[in-house]
């Protein structure tokens, strides 16, 4: 077999319709354009939203005040990675900083803002490094004898 002896598969492709070349045809005349407009002419376009004449869905839906123009800032919530008190627990250790908690594999993400939460108990004085903390969390740590230490975002 060669290349010049391969073709498609019987009955996959058709043969295009020849357009304005006869009444016997079907397609004589205007050639399945319609009687005149827009949409006979060579180069016509129709943009994605035309509907046909109805009045188009942009256009029924209000506009929004203060949001029609201009740019808009999205406020993001903080997002903090959680470390509980009972993970700081069971680590070696009497002082705890955001490197020693990515290090323990507590804090996963790189560039992430940590924040203790006050869920178990701390038996030792430790001292917490930290961008946030819940307030059970703070009590906790301090009456256990501990500090809290709060970095800056």
């Amino acid at each position: 077999m060669r290349l010049n002896e391969l073709s498609p598969a019987p009955g996959s492709t058709r043969s295009r319709k020849r357009l304005g070349r006869g009444k016997g045809t079907g397609q004589g005349k205007t050639a399945g354009r319609g009687h005149g407009g827009a949409g006979s002419r060579s180069g016509a376009i129709s943009y994605t939203s035309y509907e046909g004449g109805q009045m188009p869905l942009q256009r029924r839906l209000p506009r929004l005040k203060g949001m029609a123009r201009g740019r808009h800032t999205v406020a993001r919530p903080t997002v903090y990675a959680p470390v509980n008190l009972s993970e700081l627990a069971e680590l070696q250790g009497d002082a705890f900083g955001v490197e020693e908690l990515k290090g323990a594999g507590l804090v996963r993400k790189k560039e992430v803002l940590v924040k203790i939460l006050g869920d178990g108990e701390i038996g030792r004085a430790v001292t917490v490094r930290a961008h946030a903390f819940s307030k059970t969390a703070q009590e906790k740590i301090e009456a256990a004898g501990g500090s809290v230490e709060i970095l800056e975002r």
